[in-house]
Order: structure tokens, then sequence, then C-alpha cells
């Protein structure tokens, strides 16, 4: 079933969307949208697709890829009401995309020269050739650290092994405990973040998916220690709420700080 076959689900969300925003009867909230305001929903709707594969929970994630989804038409949408491109385009320019890099899939070439290869000389064509280009801006912090990282190292930008930033930490940790002020402790505790993602990368850890376990496990946590007692915890001692923590770790079967 095609896209332009008025059956196909995706054909009636993208109805659906125009009808939204009609400039006469459509929905008063959607017409008055842009993309700057839209932007910030579909971050969320990838975090929740995360977080519902996370939870491996398929019913959410089937529902979250829904959302998501409708991101992507409605962005279509205001690009094809501005005369910039519609959705078939959009679609249309992903396939090429992933046929482009797939030679050795749908070419006749016997091996494909690697995926960041082909990707390296899509970038030679744009006006910023530089090996971090294309970058997104709006990627979580640590994660653009991780692949601004990954772009340097390809070219030989990088620690020979995970001892480097290893002992960078240790520097950063002195760059901060000099610092003079408030602008310099924050510039300093940032090279030190960068840093730590660098030593993660090099032990082969997403430092995404690990804060995200760790928020995880800290909330977990915390929330049983709440449970364990009748007193309001800004009222207990360091070593009340230190007993509590050991205590929640322990009957959350964990031996991990």
């Amino acid at each position: 079933m095609s896209l332009s076959d008025p059956q196909s689900p995706l054909a009636e969300l993208v109805a659906i969307m125009a009808r939204l925003r009609d400039p006469e009867t459509g929905c008063e909230w959607d017409r008055a949208q842009s993309f700057e305001t839209i932007a910030p929903y579909t971050i969320e709707e990838a975090y929740e697709v995360a977080d519902a594969i996370a939870r491996g929970d398929m019913a959410a994630l089937e529902d979250e890829l829904g959302d998501l989804q409708f991101q992507v038409v409605y962005h279509a949408r205001m690009a094809e009401e501005a005369g910039a491109f519609a959705i078939d385009d959009v679609i249309k320019s992903i396939c090429d995309k992933m046929i482009r890099r797939h030679p050795h899939i749908f070419g006749e070439a016997g091996a494909s020269p690697g995926w960041e290869a082909i990707k390296a000389a899509e970038r030679e064509t744009h006006e910023d050739s530089s090996a971090l280009a294309g970058i997104a801006l709006a990627l979580p912090a640590l994660k653009r650290a991780e692949k601004i990282q990954r772009r340097a190292a390809r070219v030989g930008f990088d620690w020979p092994d995970a001892m480097g930033p290893r002992q960078k930490i240790d520097e950063e940790l002195e760059e901060i405990a000099q610092a003079r002020n408030d602008e310099e402790r924050g510039a300093e505790i940032g090279d030190l973040l960068f840093t730590v993602v660098n030593y993660a990368r090099h032990l082969g850890v997403d430092p995404e998916t690990a804060l995200r376990e760790a928020n995880a496990r800290f909330e977990r946590r915390f929330r049983k220690v709440e449970s364990l007692t009748d007193k309001p915890l800004k009222v207990m001692t360091l070593e009340e709420l230190e007993a509590l923590w050991q205590r929640a770790k322990k009957e959350a079967g964990s031996s991990s700080s």
C-alpha cells in the first residue's frame, strides 16, 4: 500500500494533519505552531520512544512510535505550507539515502566502503567540510559530546587508550579546585564532563545510557529511602540518611553505589 493510496494509514495521518492546520477550519492551537515551537515536542517524543524500549513495553512503544511519526508529519506539513518540501519528499529522501549508503545491498558493489566512509564523502559535498559537520546542536549534551569525540577520533585526534582520558579526569578535577570564580568553575566542570564521556567511550560504555540508568537507580533507591521512614528527610542527620541509603541498596539487591 503506497503513501498515495488514500487507504494507507500514513496517508490518513497526513490528511488529519492537513485538516488540523487548515487556515479556516483547523485547530487554533495547531495552526499557531511553527518549527521552533514543535521541535521540543519532537525531542520529547523521541525520548519517550527510548523509555518504552528501556522498559520493554511493546504496547507503549507502538503508541510512542505513532506519536513520533506524527511529529514527522507535522514538520513536513509546515514545510509544505512554506513551499519547501512535503512528506513524499521526506520519505523519498531517506529511501535514496539508505540505498546510497548500502551499495553492497542495493548496488553492484561487492563490498561497501563503510557507512561512516560514505557519510564522510557526503559531508565533503557540503559547504561545511569539517569532520564535525552536521552534528545536531539539539542532541543531548552527553550524546553530542560522544559524537564529537568519535568524529575527531576518525581523523586521528584521539587518545591511544583509556589511560589518556582517565588521567585527564584527575587534571580536570584539580583545575576545578583551582578555579577562581563561578565562570571558571563552570567551564572546568564542563571540561570534566566532556572528559568523562571520552573515558566512557574508550571503555565501550554509552554515557547517555549509563547516566539514564544511574538516574533510574537513584530514583528507585531514593523512593525506597522515603518509604523506610516516617520522618521528613530534611530533619534527619547525614548518618541516618546514609544508613537508610545503604538499607535501600541492600533491599534492592544491588551492591553498586
